[in-house]
């Protein structure tokens, strides 16, 4: 039996995942091909570098805060950009992320393409440096590790103009024993 893709999905980090790379993240997955892996980007690690610094062109477009974005460990020197679609037409120079209603709005945008061609046609847009990569299986893996909960992405979440807050946020509003570990200390002894 073939498992459901995850793209389109939000993977938020579990209180006991040990990795730094992903302690309280927020990862949108991107793409999820069993036979190739899996890659989203993480939503929620600001970096202190303007985006105007690395792709003025593209700062007017940006949403706030309008810094490069830490997507992942993987290729942190490449770029890769996340924007919401203003209607239901995708914007030239865009592809979006599967077929589904809420998702179909979010695309990944060429940014060798000029932006004058996106002007109008989105509402939101994220710059990440790097990305985050599962070979095939493996995150299939940590998920049944309990690693991560999977969980529905709104439009908003990719672009959260508080993102710091993104992984409380994110699962204060699943409700039941989600809610409560959004209050989960950083340090379980502080209790």
């Amino acid at each position: 039996m073939e498992a459901q893709s995850l793209s389109g999905r939000l993977l938020a980090a579990t209180p006991h995942l040990g990795d730094p790379n992903f302690r309280r993240t927020v990862v949108l997955i991107v793409e999820d091909d069993g036979d190739e892996g899996t890659l989203g980007v993480v939503l929620n690690r600001p970096s202190e570098i303007p985006l105007g610094q690395v792709l003025e062109a593209w700062t007017e477009l940006a949403s706030g805060p309008r810094v490069v974005f830490r997507g992942g460990p993987i290729s942190p020197n490449s770029a890769l950009a996340l924007a919401l679609a203003r209607g239901t037409d995708e914007p030239v120079g865009w592809r979006s992320l599967d077929g589904s209603p809420v998702m179909s709005r979010i695309g990944l945008v060429d940014l060798g393409a000029p932006p004058e061609l996106l002007v109008g046609g989105i509402t939101s847009m994220r710059v990440f440096a790097g990305y985050a990569g599962w070979g095939a299986g493996q995150l299939r893996d940590e998920i049944d590790e309990g690693a991560w909960y999977v969980l529905a992405c709104e439009p908003a979440d990719a672009f959260a103009a508080e993102p710091e807050r993104l992984w409380q946020r994110v699962l204060r509003r699943q409700g039941g024993e989600l809610a409560l570990v959004a209050t989960f200390p950083d340090d379980p002894s502080w209790n």
